[in-house]
């Protein structure tokens, strides 16, 4: 299942850089919980692959939060990551 990055998971003065909000195409929160623990891979342009994994929804329109292993690039703000 493909997803997009939306962006990093922040707060006012700070952000987390392991920590990425992503789409999933769900509909509300209840979809979204469905999918807790899945793993997820971000590709880059030089085929590096950074794992994470889906820790919890994120608010109430079906995005949900991942913890990668690394920190992403900004560059990857806006690409696809892959859901397993």
């Amino acid at each position: 299942m493909k997803a997009m990055i939306i962006q990093f998971r922040r707060g006012r003065h700070t952000y987390k850089p392991r920590h990425f909000i992503i789409d999933v195409n769900s509909k509300n929160r209840k979809d979204a919980a469905k999918l807790i623990g899945k793993e997820v891979i971000w590709k880059s342009s030089g085929g590096k692959e950074i794992k994470g994994k889906i820790a919890s929804p994120h608010g109430n329109k079906g995005l949900v939060r991942v913890i990668f292993e690394k920190g992403l690039p900004g560059q990857a703000i806006t690409t696809e990551v892959e859901v397993k």
